[in-house]
């Protein structure tokens, strides 16, 4: 079984932490989100994997290279535009001849694959899509199923009240080959708006399978922020970092001076340094990475190689890879790149 990543995403509303970094590639836990998402699936079995970008693509096809370090056989397609979700699956349909997994490549998710590709194939289903149960499904894609679990109705963003579910698409899907015939060609195509609901007038049997596990789109920061802390929290168990007994997972060769504090959960990278007097708590730590001495990160995401003087406060605060951050500045909220910070909304 193949699967294909649908990683053309901009990633605008995380700039600027993605100007460099495609969405996809954006770190959890010092590793890109698409190889957490890999090493999952590579766990459920599949080791053959597509990868449809078309924002920055050269930085993945560089990351990943042809998957052999990494076990797995990786083929790439480029979306000139970006095609939509239909539009780049059918971009993708000669690499396809059996069943296939489909992942947006913006989410992290627990999924059990065996039990979706067996409610699949019990279904009898020419496509089956992961569900998921939100609070507040106003800003997703909402599915409505029957009694049997086939997917009746599909409503993007629903107003209150336009719809009783609460489950929504989880961006994870199973198809059939055939489906490929349906989707047109050349042009931008929404399998959400358009494949979906088309399937349902003609009948055709899609599968709700609900997905009552860890999920999250890393769509806005405090999501991406909020996914590190269940992560450090054990809520989200799939992504495994070696925490200690003290709840800090430390890299290879890290220097922590002995006037320092490090409070758990805490993640600390390879060649970090931490000067005197610095307090880390509940954050994490890329690779290196120096913090000065008094300074105090809480509750924040320090990507790679970065420079944190002397009594520096951040708090809530991303920091984004090759950054210098000058002594005495204090950050909350924020997300600090190499062109300019931004305040996270709370």
């Amino acid at each position: 079984m193949k699967a294909l990543f649908l990683a053309g995403g901009k990633g605008i509303r995380l700039q600027p932490s993605t100007d460099k970094v495609p969405k996809p590639m954006v770190p959890i836990m010092n590793k890109p989100l698409l190889e957490r998402t890999m090493v999952h699936l590579k766990k459920s079995g599949i080791s053959e994997i597509v990868i449809s970008s078309c924002y920055q693509p050269q930085y993945i096809e560089e990351y990943f290279g042809n998957g052999k370090q990494f076990g797995l056989k990786i083929q790439y397609i480029v979306e000139d535009i970006p095609l939509g979700t239909g539009g780049a699956i059918k971009k993708a349909e000669a690499q396809f001849e059996d069943t296939f997994i489909v992942f947006n490549a913006d989410i992290l998710s627990d999924i059990d694959i065996p039990k979706m590709l067996d409610c699949h194939k019990n279904r009898h289903a020419i496509a089956t899509i992961a569900i998921t149960e939100v609070s507040d499904p106003s800003a997703y894609g909402v599915i409505d199923h029957d009694t049997d679990g086939y997917a009746i109705s599909f409503v993007e963003k629903p107003v209150q009240g336009q719809i009783d579910s609460s489950y929504i698409n989880a961006g994870i899907y199973i198809f059939e080959p055939e489906i490929l015939k349906e989707i047109p060609n050349n042009r931008v195509v929404s399998a959400e708006r358009e494949i979906f609901p088309r399937f349902i007038v003609k009948g055709h049997k899609i599968a709700a399978y609900k997905h009552d596990g860890y999920w999250m789109d890393i769509g806005t920061f405090e999501k991406y922020i909020q996914v590190h802390k269940d992560i450090m929290d054990n809520k989200c168990k799939m992504v495994d970092c070696n925490f200690s007994s003290s709840n800090i997972s430390l890299g290879k060769n890290v220097k922590i001076h002995p006037d320092s504090k490090i409070i758990g959960p805490a993640y600390i990278g390879d060649n970090v340094e931490i000067c005197a007097k610095a307090i880390i708590s509940h954050s994490v730590i890329g690779d290196n990475v120096s913090i000065g001495s008094r300074s105090r990160v809480t509750g924040s995401i320090l990507w790679n190689d970065i420079n944190i003087s002397s009594e520096v406060r951040l708090v809530n605060t991303i920091v984004t890879s090759n950054c210098f951050i000058n002594r005495n500045l204090n950050y909350l909220n924020t997300v600090f790149s190499h062109k300019l910070d931004r305040q996270i909304p709370v």
